[in-house]
């Protein structure tokens, strides 16, 4: 009897903090829904959300998740402009070192001017001034902005969205703009005119690496017309030596030998397999004339591919160009 107002005690200690929580695991969950837990992601292509910026930012290259210092740095200057991020590598297929992205701050939109003041500031602390044209159409998505758990989940929803999007319809969108606007977060990727949207360094690092590939395909070239001299030098030789045995043969054999016979056969099955590599050059000559003569259709055709080339390029084969820019 003496130990039973403990026992009720600690039943009482246990549901407090059972109810505690409870309420602490329903104020998380709301939390999360007030952030865009459950919101759909709407992804659609037209007329962009956003007119021509002015922005000052800076470049990087290395891992996004080092964006979060830039936007802090962005933020201490000017509070109350808006953020904005370019990526220019999809971060699945290039490695974290190699990703290349632009942050910074909206300095102003549309027909305004960024005031001198506001310039002089952010290029004291290292940032750049560049402006970006108003798309002409683009492939977009928004998310709530509510609370800072609103970023990561937008991230990790919204992206998805967009890849699927672009993949099923075979688009050339790119680069990938993040928009921080009062309570909204606009995903927007350019569907024309992509290079507008890349800064000067960026331009200058796509510069170099198709000066590196030119040169690489002009020294495989010169590489591939010296083996194609010495190989010539060789064929001339041994069709000589071919030509004088067999005269030599055809004098002291009157019937070759089924040897020399399956050596003749062989340089003929040979000289038949080179004369076909160069046919098929000729095929392909056969179908740009073709594609040529088609006119306008054939036009549109090889810009189609080229826009998906591009696509992949930019956004899903860049490992490759990044790596040559690294180098």
């Amino acid at each position: 009897m003496w130990h039973h107002p403990s026992i009720m005690s600690d039943w009482m200690l246990l549901g407090l903090i059972a109810v505690l929580v409870v309420l602490l695991l329903l104020t998380i969950f709301a939390f999360a829904v007030y952030s865009g837990l459950f919101t759909e992601v709407v992804v659609s292509a037209g007329s962009p959300p956003v007119g021509s910026t002015t922005l000052a930012y800076k470049f990087r290259v290395g891992p996004y998740g080092e964006s979060g210092q830039l936007f802090t740095d962005g933020c201490s200057i000017s509070s109350k402009l808006c953020s904005i991020g370019v990526y220019y590598d999809n971060p699945h297929t290039v490695s974290p070192e190699k990703c290349r992205f632009a942050i910074g701050r909206i300095l102003s939109e549309g027909d305004a001017k960024p005031s001198e003041e506001q310039i002089r500031r952010f290029q004291k602390y290292g940032f750049k001034i560049f402006t970006f044209p108003t798309p002409s159409h683009v492939v977009m998505a928004s998310f709530p902005f509510t609370t800072p758990l609103s970023i990561h989940l937008a991230v990790n929803r919204v992206h998805p969205a967009l890849d699927t999007y672009i993949k099923e319809r075979k688009l050339c969108a790119h680069p990938r703009i993040e928009i921080y606007k009062e309570d909204r977060i606009y995903f927007v990727c350019p569907l024309a005119r992509q290079g507008d949207f890349y800064v000067p360094e960026m331009k200058e690092l796509e510069r170099k690496i198709r000066a590196a590939a030119e040169a690489e395909d002009a020294q495989t070239d010169i590489t591939g017309a010296d083996t194609m001299s010495e190989a010539s030098s060789i064929s001339i030789e041994a069709t000589t030596d071919s030509r004088d045995t067999s005269v030599a043969t055809s004098v002291l054999l009157p019937f070759p030998t089924s040897r020399g016979r399956e050596e003749a056969d062989n340089r003929s099955e040979h000289s038949y397999s080179e004369s076909g590599a160069s046919g098929s050059s000729f095929e392909e000559l056969d179908l740009e004339a073709a594609a040529e003569g088609e006119g306008t259709q054939g036009l549109l055709l090889t810009s189609g591919y080229t826009e998906s080339q591009e696509l992949k390029e930019k956004w899903t084969k860049e490992p490759i160009a990044a790596e040559r820019g690294e180098e």
